[in-house]
């Protein structure tokens, strides 16, 4: 992607190494600042293991970085995640909460591999754990990314495109859900840090009846713009958002290149302006 200048725009969701990210969280900073960004989030999957990096960054390159975190809950047998910005990411209390969502993960990374095997297939968590420390991962989340890499390295799939949509995916052959938080856990637990709740991604839901009920349960804000939304999903999320007085939000969803595969978007490919930050974060609005 050319070098942009849009320092007025915020990409406001992105992965790192500490969960299914391939680049180190100073790193997502640095490609932030030359992407000409005025501020980045970091929001892995359950763990807040990059912020601190991040944010040295930050203030290293003259970019503002927003903590953040994105929550896994299911909600009607469906995966919802539940983005939370300018939480107390380092507080006792924060890490404890984050720490039971490790197991959660955990098992659910152990019911896919079992899965897999009854499928003939032979994979096993120490070859994933290996695969991901092989791509730099030094800590953190370990997550379904992670499976389909090692999947297409032995070329049981061509893509990771093909490991989701044959056996991750929701409808996959592999695919498990173990019980977990439900978004409106995951809304108040980001209250209680002091930090502001969005849905992130409300378009791969497939269900906005459901999406409704999580702004009932007291969302303070939308993703709207995100690279798997389509012009007339960022219509209606727009509207929606209107509605119901929320947050308007964007962010690439960046994790980096697998296999020649972007997952979501390039970083900057969605973005939300920087006036996104005073309304997101409590201490400022």
């Amino acid at each position: 992607m050319a070098l942009m200048s849009f320092n007025n725009r915020a990409d406001m969701h992105t992965h790192t190494t500490a969960s299914d990210g391939l680049q180190r969280p100073a790193d997502n900073v640095a490609m932030a600042k030359k992407r000409g960004l005025g501020a980045i989030a970091i929001t892995d999957h359950d763990t807040v293991d990059g912020i601190a990096e991040a944010l040295e960054a930050g203030e290293r390159l003259g970019i503002t970085v927003v903590p953040g975190v994105e929550i896994s809950t299911v909600a009607d047998g469906r995966d919802i995640h539940i983005l939370g910005y300018y939480i107390n990411w380092n507080s006792v209390a924060w890490q404890a909460k984050l720490k039971s969502l490790a197991g959660t993960r955990e098992q659910r990374n152990a019911m896919i591999i079992a899965r897999l095997n009854e499928l003939g297939i032979s994979i096993s968590m120490e070859e994933v754990l290996e695969a991901a420390l092989a791509q730099g991962k030094d800590g953190g989340s370990l997550g379904r990314p992670h499976i389909a890499a090692v999947l297409v390295e032995k070329q049981v799939v061509g893509s990771m495109q093909e490991a989701f949509d044959r056996y991750l995916g929701e409808g996959g052959a592999a695919y498990a859900n173990p019980p977990r938080l439900h978004p409106s856990e995951a809304l108040t637990w980001i209250k209680e840090a002091g930090g502001t709740s969005v849905i992130a991604h409300p378009g791969i839901y497939g269900n906005d009846e459901l999406v409704e009920a999580i702004i009932a349960r007291g969302a303070d804000g939308i993703e709207v713009y995100h690279p798997d939304h389509s012009p007339d999903d960022e219509a209606r999320y727009l509207k929606l958002a209107e509605k119901y007085k929320l947050i308007i939000t964007g962010g690439s969803d960046f994790h980096g290149e697998r296999h020649g595969v972007v997952f979501h978007g390039e970083m900057g490919s969605k973005t939300a302006p920087m006036e996104v930050l005073r309304q997101l974060n409590p201490s400022r609005r």
